[in-house]
């Protein structure tokens, strides 16, 4: 009895998450149908014909991911909400989930973790304070799953845009020194290049555009990255903007600088591998090759004897 009640809660919790998994994504909306309605091609996208264009389960779950994620923000406190957008918006995520929705995932993945848990332990019949330690476990790992997978998120986005500095900076400096404004430079950047790096120097150029003055959207874009490099770039070119110093020298200077520190980076990945290596070769290259070296003689120690 109590292993179907285990089974039905991890049903209902399997339930929850993905519930909670497909409201918080994105609608699949045809972007050229909405480019043919700007340009005036007679296609009509109204809000009823818009959710027409998404999935079915995203129309169906969608209002209850929406209104529980509203209510869960209402209880935590607004600290705690907006540290969860500034993660979610170093890592680019703010656009796919809100933070409310991500603390709602982490309460599906954490009741996921305790029936689970609750599972494991009846299966495996561990008794006494260790269903309590195991059950604990099961629920941190719930609760830190999405907090790890967001980590990993903001690690490979700035990685990323630690990787492709040098170049968009080489490329700015060229096209500034061909006569190109800064503005320009920009966009010259964001036609040939798809990276995260480039899509957060459109959305500076969009600022700046829209009125924003150079010296806050540049501030906004350290904001958003929080990448040393990127924010060291954006001071020292604020600076010289202020002093009047020609800017398609210091972008040069810097693309150096940062081509230096990416064959540094190399050099000290490189310089890791060997102690990343012991570990495998420790636990599974090593035992194999005693096995096959010193197996025959243990053997005929043994048949000796």
């Amino acid at each position: 009895m109590d292993t179907l009640l285990v089974l039905i809660g991890m049903a209902v919790a399997a339930s929850g998450a993905a519930v909670v998994l497909t409201a918080v994504r994105h609608p699949q909306v045809d972007a050229g149908a909405v480019l043919a309605e700007l340009e005036g091609d007679g296609v009509q996208l109204d809000e009823f014909t818009a959710q027409l264009h998404q999935p079915f389960m995203t129309r169906l779950v969608r209002p209850l991911g929406t209104q529980l994620a509203g209510r869960v923000g209402s209880l935590l406190p607004r600290q705690r909400i907006e540290q969860i957008r500034h993660k979610l918006l170093v890592a680019g995520l703010l656009g796919v989930i809100g933070p409310e929705e991500f603390v709602v995932v982490q309460a599906v993945a954490a009741g996921a973790g305790l029936f689970g848990g609750l599972l494991l332990v009846r299966l495996v019949g561990v008794h006494g304070l260790g269903i309590v330690r195991f059950v604990a476990m099961a629920v941190a790992a719930g609760v830190l799953g999405p907090m790890a997978w967001l980590s990993r998120e903001r690690d490979a986005r700035q990685s990323s845009i630690r990787r492709d500095l040098p170049d968009v900076l080489d490329l700015m400096a060229i096209s500034i020194e061909a006569g190109v404004g800064f503005e320009g430079a920009i966009e010259v950047v964001t036609r040939h290049f798809h990276t995260p790096l480039a899509n957060e120097f459109g959305r500076t150029l969009r600022e700046m555009e829209l009125g924003l003055p150079r010296r806050d959207a540049l501030q906004n874009l350290k904001r958003r990255t929080e990448v040393p490099e990127l924010s060291n770039f954006v001071l020292i070119l604020v600076q010289a903007d202020a002093l009047g110093m020609p800017i398609g020298r210091v972008l040069r200077s810097q693309a150096l600088e940062m081509r230096s520190k990416r064959r540094q980076w190399a050099r000290e990945k490189a310089g890791k591998l060997p102690v990343k290596m012991l570990v495998p070769l420790t636990l599974f290259i090593l035992p194999a090759l005693f096995v096959v070296v010193l197996g025959p003689a243990a053997m005929s120690i043994a048949h000796n004897l």
